[in-house]
């Protein structure tokens, strides 16, 4: 029995081998290593732990182990693990210890309209409704922004329109899930849970850096989706190619589909987020120049503001948003606090600007201040001036349009006063 025994094992080792050689290392490692191998009758039997696996086996690696058994004078056969008396039973199979998330990322009950798209976001907008209408040649849909920008209600919103199964997770739940699924023995009943949809969505990517275990599976479960023809919506903090910890290889199929940056929230998109949520529209309109451009924010804004309506049984007015808003709305700055700042940022003294020097440095420095008032605050020209050393209308008019002329060439001008501009928005 023993001297019988070894060549059958050689020779499904040698098998194994040969199988080895002709697909890549992560590819025989999610799906060919762990299968039960066997040699009945002149056929090489796999056994898989249940059939979805056992289809993708066939229709994902079917030729190159067939070509393999050929050589070794075998016919191929694919089973479920049980379906034939020489395969043993194993002690976690998967057909008796089904996988379940931890967590279900529930998505939100909205729909695109929730959305408020601004002029910047159409595209991105566009991809999102072309991905949940069915499949698209773009997988996958690589989705980036800052915190706030609305990259999460993207994918909710894609979620609740796409047709099929929708498989939905963060990047921490994916971490997790993936190690559990290795301490109790199911990684396979795990990978068939994520491969099992039509459309599969995970938030926040950039949380898998540095995790090689758990990126080396996602990527397989990536390539995995795409070459079955299946959608899959990664959303960052930043573009693929901007991601820390990650390899090169990963990062480049991260961008091998569609690369669409989400814009943040501008004062309009702020203002109609504010009134669907009942805030009245003037006092919408006076809170978005003092809130940042974030979407989490606004809603924190919104929420509060009915919280106080709804039990205060009141309207909320301008000066009780104020007082009710004092630790979160951004602190107004006086166009004299504003000068004195920049003066401190372009290296100049308060007193040079508001004096009579001619200086080169000092007329741009003096131009450069005139053109940011101008732009941040709704103060008449006559009024810039005073702010600047008591220069007329004629004055501040002229260092406008000297600025504007050197837009068009000095790009780093440009640059610096438009940063100038959202800080002091």
């Amino acid at each position: 029995m023993r001297t019988l025994a070894k060549p059958l094992m050689i020779n499904i080792e040698n098998i194994k081998g040969a199988i080895a050689a002709k697909i890549d290392s992560a590819s025989y490692k999610s799906w060919i290593s762990p299968l039960q191998f066997d040699v009945i009758n002149d056929v090489l039997v796999l056994g898989a732990q249940n059939q979805f696996s056992a289809d993708f086996i066939n229709s994902v690696h079917g030729n190159v182990i067939k070509s393999v058994a050929c050589e070794f004078g075998l016919g191929v056969q694919i089973v479920v693990r049980g379906a034939t008396a020489k395969v043993a039973s194993v002690a976690n199979d998967n057909n008796t210890q089904v996988f379940a998330p931890a967590q279900v990322t529930e998505s939100a009950n909205v729909s695109f309209d929730s959305f408020v798209c601004s002029d910047e976001n159409l595209f991105v907008v566009s991809a999102c409704k072309k991905v949940a209408a069915g499949t698209v040649s773009f997988s996958p849909l690589f989705i980036y922004g800052v915190s706030g920008c609305g990259k999460t209600l993207l994918t909710d919103c894609i979620a609740n329109a796409a047709q099929g199964r929708v498989v939905k997770m963060t990047g921490a739940q994916f971490v997790s899930d993936f190690t559990r699924s290795l301490k109790e023995h199911n990684i396979f009943a795990f990978k068939d849970f994520c491969r099992n949809c039509d459309t599969f969505i995970l938030d926040d990517v950039q949380t898998l850096s540095g995790k090689k275990a758990s990126t080396e599976e996602f990527v397989q479960l990536v390539v995995d989706l795409r070459n079955m023809g299946k959608n899959v919506v990664l959303t960052a903090n930043a573009a693929p190619n901007n991601l820390t910890g990650f390899d090169r290889s990963v990062q480049s199929l991260f961008a091998s589909g569609l690369t669409a940056d989400v814009a943040s929230p501008n004062a309009h998109v702020k203002s109609v987020m504010l009134q669907r949520s009942g805030v009245a529209s003037d006092v919408a309109g006076a809170l978005v120049q003092r809130t940042a451009n974030d979407g989490h924010l606004i809603s924190g804004i919104a929420k509060k503001i009915k919280a106080y309506t709804d039990l205060m049984g009141v309207c909320v007015d301008m000066d009780v948003a104020q007082h009710l808003l004092a630790d979160t709305l951004q602190k107004t700055k006086t166009p004299s606090v504003m000068v004195r700042e920049m003066c401190e940022k372009l290296a100049v003294s308060y007193d040079a600007v508001c004096g009579n020097g001619r200086s080169r440095s000092l007329v741009l420095a003096r131009q450069i201040m005139m053109v940011v008032l101008k732009n941040v605050t709704g103060l008449s020209l006559n009024e810039i001036g005073n702010f600047v050393g008591g220069r007329d209308h004629a004055t501040v008019l002229y260092a406008i349009k000297q600025i504007e002329k050197l837009l068009s060439t000095d790009l780093v001008l440009s640059a610096q006063i438009q940063q100038l501009i959202q800080e002091y928005k």
